[in-house]
């Protein structure tokens, strides 16, 4: 019996681990298993030749929010060109629906609830010997004309009984990373995760977890996402890993997803330790409000979280990247900007805004009803309005979300919003305004280059600000676009002054001269772009400030700030 285990990923660069594990466990008393991978962007009618061209007897999907719609029409389409094929679905995102799946999509042939490593197996092998499933713990079925529901049934524990997929080379590697888990199962029931029905968590043996990691940081994987949803709900655990890679890493980075009011002394002090770019923390604050937090069961202490946040952020040499998900019970427009403020005083070096999705079988979509909360019935099942968020300010956070993301996250705008923050009292406040310009200029529906998004945001400044507030900002956006991309002289935005006297241009042109013998024969190519500011941290004064652009290859570009001076003496480089 052939059995294709496939998927549909929304990226090409997406391995899977689903299909992986499930291979290893099924093992060759199941049959002939073959992995194969798509992308929802790639023609129906392509996966639909490639899968049939296979000649598999079985064909199991899994199936998530980005690939519903896809893959139903794929199981549509499958059985009315091959009656015969068996075909199974599992996954997140069809774990909870009932018989009225079967009936909407009729050559569907099994589900797959929750995890699927035992069920798959068992029902692989009762068709590989050609017997009746019968009643397979957390599987539906069709047998003949009727529908065989399997009882709950216990996951699988010990984990290590699951052959490592990355020792069997089931695993793609070349794609850039890959997703690693070294546990199962969330301590915490927050209301609007799914990972709240399975609170126990189980964890692979540290002999398999230093094997698996061994492996990966060997063939110098670029990127290790771990998918343990509390990588460090064990801190002695957590700090063996964290260890192990620190000793045995050779230029891996990682990705884990933590509670950061968890982090004990031993483990930040270890955690100091950690080279610069190596590991990045993914850390959910969701909400500020604590009767937020507590109508979602959220038991994460605040100060404790923000005091560790700070103390990350103070050494400074692991990327933090922390969530906010707007939507939640009792949580209404003012409310997630106080959390916006609160959450950027961390100085995050990303902030997330999300609005909750009512995910199949989490807490919160059970309560939906009862408590008020409206939300798409199609995925990505987005919240429509709750009691305290009408549709219009989910909207306007939606705007103030994706601007924090062009602006906040991108790194480029540090000295603008460092100034958008003093003249409008809060952050919070500043994106409020630049989103009510954003949207009344309809600046939403498409991509803006980085040069547009300056532009744009040049142009909200002229028109919101007056007098010295609005010379400032000015002032501020023009310093941060020349850190951010090279300023070719003569094409330069608007928002700079580049009304310089001869003098001045002659001192210039001097100074780069002298700048380039100094890397003379270094194989750098030196370029560079002078304005005159007035409105720069600590000063009023008029000064000329020449931005030197150095590209050396393979090392990309950096830039280096003078103030031009009076005479021939030069000031050090600002940086």
């Amino acid at each position: 019996m052939r059995t294709l285990l496939t998927t549909l990923h929304s990226k090409f660069i997406h391995p899977s681990l689903a299909l992986p594990c499930l291979a290893a466990y099924c093992g060759a008393e199941c049959g002939d298993l073959e992995i194969r991978e798509f992308t929802i962007h790639e023609p129906k009618e392509s996966v639909l030749a490639a899968l049939l061209a296979e000649q598999p007897d079985v064909i199991a999907f899994s199936v998530y929010l980005w690939n519903r719609r896809e893959t139903l029409e794929l199981v549509d389409a499958l059985s009315v060109a091959r009656p015969q094929l068996r075909l199974v679905l599992g996954g997140p995102e069809v774990s909870f629906a009932g018989p009225e799946l079967f009936d909407q999509h009729p050559g569907l042939t099994a589900l797959v609830r929750g995890e699927g490593e035992l069920p798959l197996r068992q029902l692989l092998r009762a068709w590989q010997m050609n017997l009746a499933p019968g009643d397979i713990p957390r599987l539906l079925h069709r047998t003949g004309g009727s529908l065989v529901e399997g009882p709950d049934g216990p996951l699988l524990d010990p984990l290590d009984t699951l052959p490592s997929p990355f020792a069997l080379g089931l695993v793609d590697q070349n794609r850039g990373f890959v997703y690693l888990e070294t546990s199962r199962g969330c301590p915490y029931s927050c209301a609007f995760c799914m990972s709240a029905l399975d609170s126990r968590v189980r964890s692979f043996s540290m002999e398999r977890i230093h094997s698996d990691l061994s492996l990966l940081m060997e063939r110098e994987v670029p990127k290790i996402k771990l998918v343990d949803r509390t990588f460090n709900y064990d801190a002695a655990r957590a700090r063996n890993i964290f260890q192990y890679i620190l000793e045995h890493n050779r230029r891996s980075h990682f990705h884990f997803e933590i509670g950061a009011h968890l982090l004990d002394e031993a483990t930040l002090r270890l955690l100091e330790t950690v080279p610069e770019g190596m590991f990045q923390f993914e850390i959910g604050v969701q909400s500020t409000l604590p009767a937020t937090l507590a109508a979602i069961g959220r038991k994460a202490p605040l100060d404790a979280l923000a005091e560790n946040v700070r103390r990350l952020r103070r050494k400074g040499n692991i990327h933090l990247h922390l969530d906010l998900i707007t939507g939640l019970p009792g949580e209404g427009y003012a409310d997630v900007l106080a959390s916006i403020d609160r959450v950027a005083t961390l100085a995050p070096h990303h902030l997330q805004i999300e609005p909750v999705k009512l995910l199949p079988g989490a807490p919160l979509r059970r309560q939906a009803a009862e408590r008020g909360i409206r939300f798409d019935p199609n995925p990505p099942y987005t919240v429509l309005a709750t009691p305290d968020l009408s549709f219009d300010q989910l909207e306007q956070l939606r705007g103030i979300s994706r601007l924090c993301d062009l602006i906040c996250n991108s790194g480029r705008f540090s000295g603008f919003l460092g100034g958008l923050t003093d003249r409008c009292g809060n952050l919070s406040a500043g994106l409020e305004k630049i989103e009510a310009f954003w949207r009344q200029a309809q600046l939403f529906r498409n991509p803006l280059s980085q040069r547009g998004v300056f532009e744009h945001i040049a142009d909200f400044v002229q028109k919101e600000f007056t007098g010295e507030p609005r010379d400032e900002l000015r002032d501020l956006l023009a310093r941060d676009f020349a850190h951010s991309e090279r300023v070719v002289p003569g094409s330069a935005p608007v928002f700079f002054d580049t009304d310089l006297s001869n003098q001045e241009q002659a001192r210039i042109r001097q100074l780069a001269r002298e700048e380039q013998d100094a890397i003379k024969g270094q194989g750098i190519k030196l370029q560079h772009f002078a304005a005159a500011f007035r409105y720069l941290p600590g000063s009023t004064e008029r000064s000329v400030r020449i931005f030197l652009y150095l590209t050396e290859t393979g090392k990309g570009m950096q830039v280096k700030e003078l103030p031009l001076p009076a005479d021939k003496s030069l000031s050090p480089p600002l940086g």
